[in-house]
């Protein structure tokens, strides 16, 4: 049958499966958002461009499907990037679709035209620019594989609104085959044989867990793995919920605030499995001084990522739900107790903790809404302390539960995705742990939520400062507070000179800017009021958007801490 591209586009994100889209039309985009109007696809309308790509992203990471996010061109294209370059950092399956300026008029600085293919090429897994209509069923389909085969990642499809209105029969094929485009997914035999004799060589084994870990579906092989081989296992920010977190063989998470047991076992561990991690800085610490007694197994799907940073002794390329099975199928059962007790020794004597007194504690929050949802919620953060807190005291129960910027850092992140994961799982608990200064970079998106009766449960830790910043001004720049109080004239404060939250307003009202949206505010700044405040917050979210003004100490800190450039084995853990 004769399609205009713009149904062509409409007609293959249904077949795709495809059943809610995020996104902000414009001239260029118009006969592609007409054909959305006779569509069984929800249409999200966002306020900015950038929330709709982080909730494509929030409903992907929910999902494990591919999320979808539209834009117009130039600057609606442009918005996009920092969505795009936060899915791309993490792995995470987007499709953005844009329009362009016509095909005669690219290169000629037409109104709102953008080279968005050449903007986007180092933050995209894939990007195009359809020039044929003929060729945009089958660029969109190959689109969505690429998005969510081998690694996953971004790809842009960028579409002129001349080809959106030229038509063309529509051909639909069920299989899609690029020749030049063929991920891994069993790993070399040699290399699984290697590494099943390395782990039955090791005294001191240790599974590293990363994102890859939830991606790929690998908990069941993952925990399979660990108890055959009875090897604890320690994870990034990234793999919240990937192992069952009361487990045994659970030793926590690692890294630069991670806990103090878990980044020592790195340092005196002799075999290393990498499981979907990719050794960032924030987990090695300074890299001469990372885990030197140990050899290392890294499993990835991606080779470009081994011995990127660190030296694999023994690579294996392939998909890490294959390969653990491989490696669990491998392994005769194993005896480590005496390494086990040596980290929960070394937990008990410094283990994760805040001080338990009359103050509000930002943990302590965290810590009950923990209790009072069991660790069933779907949790989403922006990006600072309150990530790293969440992070803590936050431990999912599943995969695909904690969703949180990882590679970028994207302040901003954490409400939009919440939303998005929102329209994944409605039926969900969702709670968007957030920074005062984090949350007021897309809190704009709390009128998609009102108009789209999508209601989840903001929790903005709110100490009156950009938090990490001011943390790292008052450990390394001398107590000098450039620019980083959110409620200062002027950019410079000192301790004398900063704000006082329990005294002084803060700009916006968050319980104003929540009631305007017809959404429930609360101020809390006691810690006795905490509980019953959590309690109500919960019961009144399944209805409405509820924002809790959390306020506490600008002083809090987040400990433990690897400072920068130092090794795992110089952590901080508390100042006091």
């Amino acid at each position: 049958m004769e399609l205009t591209g713009a149904e062509i586009i409409v007609e293959t994100l249904q077949r795709v499966g495809v059943d809610v889209v995020f996104g902000i039309p414009g001239g260029a985009s118009l006969p592609m958002f007409d054909k959305f109007y006779d569509s069984k696809i929800r249409v999200v309308l966002t306020r900015h461009e950038q929330g709709a790509c982080h909730m494509a992203d929030g409903y992907a990471r929910a999902t494990g499907k591919a999320g979808v996010c539209l834009a117009t061109s130039g600057p609606g294209a442009t918005n996009l990037v920092t969505g795009l370059a936060t899915a791309h950092m993490d792995s995470i399956p987007v499709v953005a679709i844009t329009g362009q300026v016509r095909t005669d008029a690219i290169g000629s600085d037409a109104f709102q035209e953008a080279d968005i293919t050449g903007i986007t090429r180092p933050v995209t897994k894939h990007n195009v620019l359809v020039k044929d209509v003929r060729d945009l069923s089958r660029t969109i389909r190959e689109a969505f594989y690429i998005a969510t085969t081998g690694r996953p990642g971004p790809v842009l499809v960028d579409v002129p609104v001349d080809v959106q209105k030229a038509t063309t029969e529509f051909i639909w094929e069920e299989k899609v085959e690029i020749r030049s485009y063929k991920p891994p997914v069993k790993a070399d035999p040699s290399q699984i044989q290697k590494a099943v004799e390395m782990i039955k060589e090791a005294k001191r084994p240790l599974l590293y867990v990363g994102g890859g870990t939830v991606y790929s579906g690998a908990s069941a092989e993952l925990l399979k793995l660990a108890e055959k081989g009875n090897i604890p296992v320690v994870w990034t920010l990234m793999a919240n919920g990937a192992f069952p977190p009361n487990h045994v063989l659970a030793m926590g998470v690692l890294g630069m605030h991670g806990k103090y047991s878990t980044n020592i076992a790195m340092q005196k561990a002799d075999l290393l499995i990498s499981a979907g991690a990719r050794f960032d800085d924030r987990v090695t610490g300074k890299l001469s001084k990372f885990s030197p007694h140990s050899k290392k197994i890294h499993i990835d799907i991606d080779p470009a990522n081994i011995s990127k940073t660190v030296f694999a002794h023994c690579p294996v390329v392939g998909d890490l739900k294959h390969v653990l099975a491989d490696l669990a199928g491998g392994i005769p059962s194993l005896n480590h107790q005496d390494w086990i007790k040596e980290i929960e020794d070394m937990d008990r004597k410094n283990p994760m903790s805040f001080k338990d007194d009359e103050v509000l504690r930002p943990q302590y929050v965290i810590q009950e809404l923990h209790r009072l949802t069991k660790g069933d919620a779907l949790v989403t953060t922006g990006v600072g302390q309150h990530q790293m807190w969440a992070m803590q005291w936050y431990q999912c129960n599943k995969p695909r539960r904690f969703l949180t910027s990882g590679g970028l850092g994207t302040m901003g992140y954490g409400y939009p995705a919440a939303l998005g994961a929102k329209f994944a799982h409605p039926e969900q608990t969702v709670i968007c742990f957030d920074g005062d200064a984090s949350f007021q970079m897309t809190a704009c998106e709390l009128t998609t939520a009102t108009m789209e009766k999508t209601p989840v449960l903001i929790v903005i830790l709110n100490n009156y400062f950009l938090g990490m910043v001011r943390q790292w001004q008052e450990l390394f720049y001398n107590e000098r507070f450039s620019a980083s109080s959110m409620t200062s004239e002027g950019g410079r404060t000192t301790k004398k000179t900063q704000p006082d939250p329990k005294k002084d307003p803060y700009i916006p009202d968050f319980v104003k800017l929540a009631e305007a949206h017809g959404a429930l505010g609360i101020r809390v700044s006691e810690k006795k009021d905490v509980k019953n405040v959590l309690e109500r917050a919960l019961e009144e979210v399944k209805h409405r958007t509820v924002i809790l003004d959390v306020v506490i100490n600008p002083e809090e800190k987040v400990f433990p801490m690897v400072p920068a450039g130092a090794g795992l084995d110089e952590i901080i853990v508390d100042m006091a």
